[in-house]
């Protein structure tokens, strides 16, 4: 798995990729209490899975925590063939083939010799864009 260890004071921002319960997730909203009796203050973060986007997560963490980010790769790919669900698509860079899971937003879209963009996470790789 590519990810790094951050500060809660780095990752805690909207927009922010993050790692909870070890599902990759973006930073909806974060609301940090003020310090108390005890010093540190503490951030509620919620979240939404990036591969599966149904999933929701809230936490609740200090702000002197560290948390765990994914590193994404962002590459392209074009269109070999088409399947069902499942594209088989080459790696403009490495050339390498591969089968990779077609989202239902970009079913109708996605067409043999169509560019798309597709991220490495966490080792899935999944198609964000049609260029």
């Amino acid at each position: 798995m590519t990810i790094k260890q951050v500060s809660m004071s780095e990752a805690a921002k909207v927009g922010k990729y993050i790692i909870i319960d070890g599902v990759p997730c973006v930073v909806k909203s974060v609301q940090i209490s003020k310090t108390g009796k005890h010093g540190h203050s503490k951030a509620r973060v919620e979240a939404q899975g990036l591969i599966n986007e149904s999933v929701k997560k809230v936490f609740i963490k200090p702000m002197s925590d560290n948390i765990d980010v994914p590193i994404v790769e962002k590459e392209t790919a074009q269109i070999l063939s088409i399947t069902g669900d499942t594209a088989n698509v080459m790696d403009m860079a490495t050339y390498e083939t591969f089968d990779i899971k077609i989202p239902e937003e970009f079913k109708d879209q996605i067409k043999e010799g169509t560019q798309v963009m597709y991220w490495k996470l966490m080792g899935q790789k999944i198609i964000k864009q049609v260029k």
